[in-house]
C-alpha cells in the first residue's frame, strides 16, 4: 500500500502550482533570410 501524502508535502505542491501559474511559454516563429523557411523558437518567461 502507498501512504498518503502528509499535509507538509501537499501545502509544499500548492505553493509550487501557485508560483508555476505566474509563467507563460512563448513561442516565436522566426524566418531564415537564407532560405525563408520558418523556425519556432519558445521561450518560458515571467508573466509581468
Amino acid at each position: 500500500m502507498a501512504k498518503a501524502a502528509s499535509k507538509n508535502a501537499k501545502v509544499k505542491d500548492q505553493k509550487a502550482a501557485a508560483e508555476a501559474k505566474n509563467w507563460s511559454k512563448v513561442i516565436r516563429a522566426v524566418r531564415s533570410p537564407k532560405t525563408g523557411a520558418y523556425t519556432f523558437k519558445e521561450q518560458i518567461v515571467h508573466k509581468d
